[in-house]
């Protein structure tokens, strides 16, 4: 795994986020480009970070005034693009090692939900790729469905 560093403004994030939900969050992106906050949380805090009726991250995201969007950690890069996903539209994950020695995935998803999977503008695509590289050096991340 890459060494991450974290800048001031996401360590003030992750301490403002565990003080709001009480989940401890591992990490925390700032995607400019999709003008939001990826919080990254301990396994088994999912519910914690979310809160009822997700009234935990309504209440971050008047904070940051950002969406924000919340991950479970994973130990392994099949199981963090199924949490980054959703689950139950991911039925395979494929990790591939080219010869050059860079890592490619290959999610393969229900073909009637690839829409909601992609997310728009591909949203939750863009989520995959940055977390993928950021704790696993993954190059390329490919979304199909089955025919």
């Amino acid at each position: 795994m890459p060494e991450i560093k974290l800048s001031s403004d996401q360590l003030s994030l992750m301490s403002m986020f565990q003080g709001m939900t009480g989940a401890q969050p591992k990490d925390c992106v700032i995607d400019d480009k999709m003008n939001r906050v990826i919080f990254v949380v301990a396994k088994g805090q999912m519910g914690l970070a979310i809160g009822k009726e997700g009234g935990s991250v309504k209440k971050i995201e008047r904070a940051v005034r950002r969406p924000v969007e919340v991950v479970e950690w994973s130990d392994d890069v099949e199981g963090l693009v199924r949490n980054s996903l959703g689950a139950k539209y991911v039925h395979e994950v494929k990790v591939i090692e080219r010869l050059d020695g860079t890592k490619g995935v290959t999610v393969v998803v229900d073909a009637r939900k690839k829409g909601a999977v992609l997310g728009l503008g591909g949203r939750n695509a863009e989520k995959v790729r940055l977390l993928a590289r950021r704790y696993f050096d993954v190059g390329n991340v490919q979304i199909t469905s089955e025919l």
